[in-house]
């Protein structure tokens, strides 16, 4: 259902767009836009419920790049539901929560654009069938969450934690992606849905065991999960609104998610369940203890965050449907509570702007409707009962005791979940009392707090309210989504359960009293006079700290950089090239020398006279070149010949195109490579000595004969080529009969649409490497000679008028001609920017520039950029019609007098590499240009040196 891609483009190109264009008239604006933007994502996925509540799943499925298995897949079940209406909904009240908490000075355009860059990311995450795309999707939430972390960019803190939250998840997710490569090949499709019933196959394979080690490694640094769940506490930098957005209903949601969506495939393996429980239940422990003596309050809920998950990781990795419905289940409580207090934290830190709980202290009495929501909300995080987090924690327990029973495990679950539960009680209660209730308010910059205005409460108050209607009628309010998502999770039916406040005296309720117990005297005993606030938790284990064994491994990497560069790299290039060509010759002599380089048996044709000819041109251009290099005009002359003779080689080879190309590649680059030398000296100096001066005859001997040799073996060998299906497809699957130019607009598009990328790229890098830039030129040369510009002659002039629209005819007539004949858009492209070349010699650049409207080269660059989004946008027309990317249609159109006439799509695609290529050359000749006419301090006196 197109739905689904909707849900998604919404916030990636309306909202990204709207919030950022809106910025400049109203800030209250901006926010409306972002809030009206997720609303709609939300109620459009609303509308999808019903079909998910009956079991069945909302699919939409286009092909993309059939060939790595990559398509645009979007899959609709209970658990994409479960975790997109918390993307959608929750971001929905956080967007309504930062319109207040922003100040003036916040550029709102840029948090605003990011935070629906952001939301569309995690959207694509959790929709996402394919893999692949999945990845895609999961690399732009680590880039998105890099800029919203580090969105207050002046802050030194802030930058390093986004960038170590960039690296962290970045590695992870490059670990994930060798994962999923490894599970699509084992699955033979990189579709979820279709990996689902091949489990007893995938996992029997030898290649299961890499790949979940890959994905969970993916996953557990996404989650936080021990020993990578540093990156989360450092990255309380961000504003407020983010940390409550990423801890409660994205950013460290989406390793969970992962291991959700994959349980079909992955659990059942043994090494699943070991390997996750063991890492959840760890992760759930450690974090919960360090979450006690944290100071700092979002330092406090971000430690509690990774406890929390690493309570739904060990619940996933228990393996039993019932284990799913509580993991489920408290991904649904732990969004509530944890966003509504990071909400209350946010709100402390803009009245009192203080977070430190040290200081803190009282404030119930001065805020004391944020104080209610805390204490709601804190006992939520608690598992207090007639709260959802009781209902989930209960769950849990029940679970960890379940597991004991049938000897999957000994008493070690049930006593860790215990006694995380008994550190989850302290720090709540640490979080509540020490900032409300713990004593007169401490020396904080702001004396005088008090409660925010209603945009800011209310959000928090709506989240604490559903933690209250979920904990007292949990089968009413949560129980069909719940029911659905778990489900979707283990792919098959669930056991009978029931969600509900009482279930009767049992262990878990034992362990619940315990833990609440345990917790309070916990609690009461480091408060004691204080002590809790003397107590630093980094001083525990010195340098063993993740953020200092990170930051340690980062400089030991940097190091070892260092000192590799400072041996490889002296400043000389004729080193690296020679480096560089000799571990050529050693690699390619190594790896032939097992293969056999003989002749091959292949039947040889007689060399005719005009081929000797040309070969004893291209040797005496060679050996001239070689001879004279440090004479600059002459040897770019002398590579035009080796040029040259290259074109007369295709057109022996029967390769017009690649002639016609080779022709006009060597006329602009001779023009460019001379424009560029007039920046420089005529002649280059003998820098080499005569040693270095034999290493390079002998690397460029031995290169050379080698390379020629290769090409000898090759071409007298037998082989399979596949030209002959290009000969036979181009006029039926493509609609012309040149088949260079099919290749390179239909079979091999995507290649020419990233080779004019690049060229563009490399166009403006020119422009931004040179603008400005102004050749500095000696009064007078080393023969005397004073520098001028003289007017070009007439002459000159005169045929730079005729050549200009007979180049024109011609380049029009070779860009028709390119789909059934030698031709194209890019031979005329050359050949039109050729004839504008002649006329920046034969008029001056500025008259041409001014002709052209271009003023100062600028303009080109919108001639490129239009090439490119002509390319782009026909390419990305094929998926009106349900066809892969840049798939051309073509047909034959009867018109009167002229008869029939063969039209293809491509042609509009080989427009825009016509425009492309004039304006990147264009581009690079104005700036080269430019910088070769700043006049020196005597040119005014006449001269003769051009």
């Amino acid at each position: 259902m197109a739905a689904l891609p909707l849900i998604v483009s919404l916030p990636l190109l309306v909202g990204t767009t709207l919030t950022w264009w809106l910025a400049a008239r109203s800030r209250r604006a901006v926010a409306f836009a972002a809030a009206a933007v997720t609303a709609v994502s939300l109620a459009w996925l609303l509308s999808l419920a019903p079909t998910v509540w009956r079991g069945e799943a909302v699919q939409f499925f286009s092909p993309w790049v059939d060939d790595l298995g990559l398509h645009i897949s979007f899959r609709l079940d209970g658990l994409s539901l479960l975790f997109a209406g918390l993307i959608t909904a929750v971001g929905l009240l956080i967007i309504l929560y930062a319109g207040y908490y922003l100040g003036p000075q916040d550029s709102v355009a840029k948090f605003f654009a990011v935070l629906m860059l952001f939301m569309a990311a995690m959207l694509g995450v959790v929709l996402s069938d394919n893999l692949l795309l999945l990845v895609v999707f999961w690399e732009l939430t680590s880039v998105s969450s890099f800029l919203l972390v580090g969105y207050w960019s002046h802050r030194p803190d802030a930058r390093s934690g986004a960038r170590q939250a960039l690296a962290i998840t970045g590695g992870g997710g490059l670990a994930m992606l060798a994962g999923f490569v490894l599970l699509g090949q084992i699955a033979g499709t990189f579709e979820i849905s279709e990996m689902t019933g091949r489990a007893a196959e995938i996992q029997a394979d030898p290649l299961f065991l890499p790949a979940l080690l890959l994905i969970l490694l993916g996953a557990f640094t996404k989650s936080a999960q021990f020993p990578f769940h540093f990156w989360l506490p450092d990255a309380m930098a961000a504003p407020t609104p983010v940390s409550a957005y990423l801890h409660s209903a994205t950013m460290v949601k989406a390793g969970v998610f992962l291991l959700m969506r994959l349980h079909p495939v992955l659990a059942g393996s043994g090494w699943f369940e070991a390997i996750v429980t063991t890492v959840g239940a760890v992760t759930l422990l450690f974090a919960a203890t360090i979450a006690i003596f944290k100071h700092d309050l979002k330092g406090l809920l971000a430690y509690s965050t990774v406890s929390h998950l690493g309570l739904v990781t060990c619940l996933v990795g228990m393996g039993t449907p019932l284990a799913a419905v509580a993991a489920v289940f408290h991904v649904l409580n732990h969004a509530a509570f944890k966003a509504s207090l990071f909400m209350v934290a946010g709100i402390v830190d803009h009245e009192t702007h203080s977070r430190d709980m040290r200081w803190l202290g009282g404030l119930a009495a001065l805020m004391p409707w944020t104080a209610t929501l805390a204490v709601v909300a804190g006992a939520a995080m608690a598992g207090v009962p007639l709260t959802n987090g009781f209902l989930s924690k209960e769950m849990f327990f029940t679970e960890a005791v379940a597991g004991v029973a049938a000897g999957g495990w000994g008493v070690w679950l049930p006593v860790v979940v215990t006694l995380a539960g008994v550190a989850s009680v302290a720090y709540s209660l640490r979080f509540v009392h020490d900032t409300f209730f713990h004593g007169p308010l401490g020396d904080v910059p702001n004396r005088h707090p008090h409660d925010p205005p209603l945009g800011m409460r209310l959000p928090a108050t709506l989240l604490v309210g559903v933690c209250l209607v979920v904990g007292v009628l949990p089968a009413t309010v949560a129980g069909p989504l719940v029911d659905v998502a778990a489900r979707a999770m283990v792919a098959r039916e669930l056991p009978p359960y029931h969600l509900a406040l009482w279930h009767g005296f049992n262990v878990p309720l034992l362990m619940s009293v315990v833990a609440l117990a345990g917790g309070v005297a916990v609690y009461a005993a480091f408060t004691r006079g204080r002590r809790l606030h003397g107590v630093v938790s980094e001083a525990w284990f010195g340098p063993l700290t993740g953020r200092q064994l990170f930051e340690r491994t980062v400089d030991a990497l940097f190091g070892a950089a260092g000192r590799v560069t400072s041996a490889l790299e002296n400043g000389s290039l004729q080193r690296y090239l020679a480096w560089l060509i000799g571990s050529a010759i050693v690699v390619a002599v190594v790896t032939l020398l097992d293969a056999g380089i003989a002749t091959g048996a292949r039947p040889r044709l007689p060399a005719n006279p005009l081929a000797v000819a040309v070969w004893l041109l291209l040797a005496a251009a060679c050996v001239a070149l070689v001879w004279t290099h440090h004479r600059r005009f002459q040897a770019v002359i002398l590579v035009g010949v080796v040029g040259l003779v290259t074109s007369l080689t295709f057109v022996g080879l029967s390769a017009p195109d690649l002639a016609l190309t080779q022709l006009s590649v060597e006329v602009v680059s001779t023009v460019l490579l001379l424009m560029g030398l007039a920046l420089l000296p005529q002649h280059s100096p003998r820098e080499s000595s005569a040693d270095r001066r034999l290493r390079d005859a002998v690397l460029a001997l031995v290169g050379g004969a080698g390379i020629g040799w290769i090409a000898w073996v090759m071409l007298t060998r037998d082989f399979h080529s596949i030209s002959w299906y290009f000969l036979e497809n181009a006029l039926p699957l493509g609609g012309g009969t040149n088949v260079v130019n099919v290749i390179l607009v239909d079979f091999r598009g995507y290649d020419t649409f990233g080779e004019i990328t690049v060229l563009g790229i490399a166009a403006i890098g020119v422009l931004a490497l040179m603008e400005g830039m102004r050749a500095v030129r000696p009064p007078v040369d080393a023969q005397g000679r004073r520098w001028t510009f003289a007017a070009s002659p007439l002459l000159l002039r005169m045929a730079a008028s005729i050549v200009l629209p007979a180049a024109l005819v011609v380049a029009v007539y070779i860009f028709l001609r390119g789909h059934n004949m030698p031709g194209g858009g890019f031979i005329a492209g050359l050949i039109t920017a050729v004839a504008l070349v002649l006329q920046y010699m034969a008029l001056g650049q500025e008259r041409v520039e001014a002709l052209l409207r271009v003023q100062g080269g600028r303009r080109f660059v919108r001639w490129i950029g239009s090439g490119l989004t002509v390319a782009g946008v026909t390419g990305a027309g094929a998926f009106v019609l349900g066809r892969p990317f840049l798939t051309s249609a073509h047909g034959h159109l009867h018109v009167p007098l002229l008869g029939e006439l063969p039209l293809a799509s491509a042609a509009l695609f080989d427009l825009g590499v016509y425009g492309t290529v004039v304006g990147a050359t264009l581009l690079t000749i104005s700036v080269l240009g430019a910088a070769s006419h700043a006049p020196a301090a005597s040119q005014h006196e006449p001269g003769s040196v051009s």
